[in-house]
């Protein structure tokens, strides 16, 4: 097996936050309260409701992923302060991204603050942005002044976006404004949903990448070997190429319903895509755009099953 590396994951000590004035909070044997339901947000036997690094790397040993970016998200609330100690114990291992309030003002002091602390990478769920009293534009004055920060920096932008094009305009104008910036577009473009293709093509820009964290959620209903993904891969790749499309588990979110290793396993057995195309995917174009080096090389560990 080649190299892997999973370009979108999350990790958590505790969920204890509030998005759209409705409550998320961990609760027992890995299930959260969430936005007014009880939600099943870790596999069972995580009881202590703790999605830890240590737990993530083990996951990540057995299924031979080298190495894991971490994103964030408002529904788990702010993890900076734990991702910046998972950063600092596992260097090889993990990209962790940080995450301001973008929901008011005051963002770009945040971001700065980010940057002097290390992190390479900054995550906007700009799927949230579109709020009850307002939206927050990608292209606004506050918005464009923080990006200009992270493209002088070198820092990345990892970012999901609302369904189809609704924000594609505003992050071209970003693009336009600041072509340097490095750009990692989740959730493979909403590719569920109509119009995902416009977020898509956004990949015919030079520093810009789709990966596809969240692609087992979206095509849950198939399940596995998930046919309707592997032919959404292929669609992406006559768009902009294969070496622009990067794969991402979102875990742990989609581990509930299969295991970690399935979570790529569908795109390494899939018959419709060459081995070359599986090599760039699953880990190579991860590698080049994220800057990992001095990954581990991880044997593969037979099952008491096998």
């Amino acid at each position: 097996m080649g190299l892997i590396i999973d370009a979108h994951s999350h990790l958590w000590l505790k969920q204890d936050t509030v998005v759209d004035g409705l409550p998320i909070r961990t609760l027992e044997n890995g299930r959260s309260l969430f936005m007014g339901e009880v939600r099943q947000m870790l596999p069972p036997f995580m009881t202590d409701g703790v999605n830890s690094a240590e737990v993530f790397l083990s996951n990540m040993n057995y299924a031979q992923v080298a190495a894991a970016v971490v994103t964030q998200e408002f529904i788990d609330g702010f993890q900076n302060d734990y991702l910046a100690e998972v950063a600092a114990r596992y260097p090889d291992r993990f990209f962790v991204c940080g995450m301001c309030e973008f929901r008011k003002p005051g963002y770009l002091e945040q971001a700065r603050k980010l940057i002097a602390r290390g992190f390479r990478g900054i995550k906007i769920p700009a799927q949230r942005l579109l709020l009850k009293e307002g939206r927050v534009w990608l292209n606004c004055e506050e918005m464009m002044q923080m990006f200009h920060l992270m493209e002088q920096n070198g820092v990345l932008l990892s970012i999901d976006m609302a369904d189809g094009a609704t924000q594609v305009g505003e992050l071209e104008e970003v693009i336009q404004e600041c072509p340097n910036l490095k750009i990692a577009i989740g959730h493979f473009g909403m590719v569920t949903t109509p119009g995902w293709t416009e977020q898509i093509k956004l990949a015919r820009h030079p520093n810009v990448r789709i990966e596809s964290g969240g692609i087992t959620w979206l095509f849950n209903d198939e399940f596995y070997p998930f046919k309707g993904a592997v032919k959404a891969i292929r669609e992406a790749a006559d768009l902009v190429g294969f070496e622009k499309l990067m794969w991402g588990s979102d875990y742990p979110r989609t581990i509930t319903a299969i295991t970690y290793r399935m979570s790529y396993d569908f795109v390494n057995k899939s018959r419709e895509l060459t081995d070359e195309e599986k090599a760039l995917f699953l880990g190579e174009n991860a590698r080049r755009f994220y800057g990992f080096h001095d990954l581990p090389e991880l044997p593969y560990i037979k099952n008491m099953s096998e």
